[in-house]
């Protein structure tokens, strides 16, 4: 999907997100049909909630695009592993979660890898003459994404209390599509045939993901699906390598690294606290 998108230059973020949406509901009606379950998947409690992650939702997305487009894929993705760490935090403040000195660390270890990887793109901050200010915007924007993205993850958490996963995934792509055609009087562009194909394919490819993504955690835990997610990382080095000739640097390969790896811990770290509460419900239960 990043790659269709990144590959069809010259598309305003807007309307990226709109086309990323728009074809992304394809595949999720055709699996709502396959499962029986369409009108179920249209029923909703909680409209409203579903606008809100909507509003998240399409910010992060389009920062997100606009990062995209001005970096190379391999740091555009890096910079996406922060979410999780951030949700850390935003847990730690908005939902009161208890969060012991264990992820603390690795939180700003992490952050600190986040650091490593775009100092050498803040340069402009300091030295005006070594960077151009796209790239600098580009970082900006990713770094955005990342934090409005782990505030769309709470919304989605108070949403799976009363929302079944098909209606918050089909109301998202619903809600995203309508938001980002608003993008329109912005400067949106008729795209060529060549990139009328890649923002169909990077729809429908998004719209597998997720369904693949849902898939993933009915039947295993997060900490077992977790590391798979971070292989994308891997990928769009390759990517990026071979199809859009980005080379990666060695602070964004340390850097990133490091974010992986404090990433990887604080699901690990989750996974056996959640062993831990099992078991000592099970010793408590007479």
């Amino acid at each position: 999907m990043a790659t269709c998108l990144k590959a069809a230059q010259g598309i305003p973020a807007g309307q990226l997100v709109f086309f990323r949406s728009l074809f992304a509901i394809i595949p999720v009606i055709g699996w709502l049909l396959w499962k029986r379950q369409l009108v179920s998947g249209l029923k909703t409690a909680n409209p409203l909630g579903h606008v809100l992650r909507g509003l998240i939702g399409v910010a992060s997305m389009g920062l997100g695009f606009f990062g995209l487009t001005k970096l190379p894929l391999p740091e555009s993705t890096a910079i996406g592993y922060a979410s999780p760490l951030l949700l850390v935090i935003l847990g730690a403040l908005l939902l009161k979660e208890r969060v012991f000195i264990y992820r603390w660390t690795a939180v700003i270890v992490g952050l600190a890898g986040v650091g490593i990887m775009l100092w050498p793109r803040l340069t402009l901050l300091t030295h005006p003459e070594g960077l151009g200010a796209e790239e600098t915007l580009g970082v900006i924007a990713a770094l955005g994404a990342a934090f409005l993205s782990a505030f769309a993850m709470l919304q989605v958490r108070r949403l799976v209390q009363t929302e079944r996963t098909e209606a918050i995934v089909l109301y998202f792509f619903v809600t995203a599509s309508l938001l980002s055609l608003l993008t329109a009087p912005f400067g949106w562009v008729w795209p060529n045939p060549q990139q009328a194909a890649l923002l169909v394919t990077a729809g429908i490819a998004g719209g597998i993901a997720q369904i693949l993504l849902t898939a993933c955690y009915r039947y295993a835990d997060l900490s077992v699906i977790a590391p798979f997610e971070y292989t994308s990382l891997l990928l769009s080095l390759v990517v990026g390598y071979f199809i859009f000739g980005d080379m990666p640097t060695l602070m964004m390969i340390i850097g990133a690294s490091i974010v992986v790896c404090s990433g990887i811990f604080v699901v690990l770290r989750e996974h056996y606290l959640g062993l831990d509460r099992i078991r000592s419900r099970e010793a408590n239960t007479p």
